[in-house]
């Protein structure tokens, strides 16, 4: 029986089969999918009802008026207390005249951000075109 030689295998000890699963391809269709869910759900459409008034506004529209909310939260126009609705159909009456008169904004400042928000969309959605805040020089200093 003829001697052979081994030879030493010159790149290390021979590699053992893999026994773990390959998770790319388990990962590219989770992704896959997942594109094709996020093109799938309808755009949302921001849609708020509102019911608006009817009639005419029961305040006078002054050729500058002013919208204030104070520490309790309660809105007033033009120093007469007024809820959301009251206060809409005077925006509403304001931003209806040709020569639509400067609208000043001026929240306490303990008032609550939320309702002082809701007031300015409330402003916005009525059109008032001359909008302007007002007081914000007595807060220059915060001692």
């Amino acid at each position: 029986m003829p001697h052979t030689v081994s030879r030493p295998n010159l790149y290390g000890p021979r590699p053992r089969p893999m026994g773990d699963m390959n998770v790319t391809p388990f990962i590219d269709v989770l992704l896959v999918l997942l594109i094709m869910l996020i093109l799938a759900i309808p755009a949302p459409v921001n849609v708020t009802p509102v019911d608006l008034p009817k009639g005419e506004a029961r305040l006078p529209v002054l050729e500058s008026n002013t919208v204030t909310i104070d520490a309790d939260d309660r809105l007033s126009w033009n120093g007469t207390a007024v809820s959301a609705k009251d206060l809409r159909a005077q925006i509403a009456a304001a931003s209806a005249r040709a020569d639509q008169p400067v609208l000043r904004f001026d929240p306490d400042a303990l008032a609550s951000y939320d309702v002082a928000a809701r007031t300015i969309a409330l402003i916005r959605e009525e059109g008032a075109e001359s909008f302007t805040f007002v007081g914000n020089d007595r807060f220059r200093n915060l001692d």
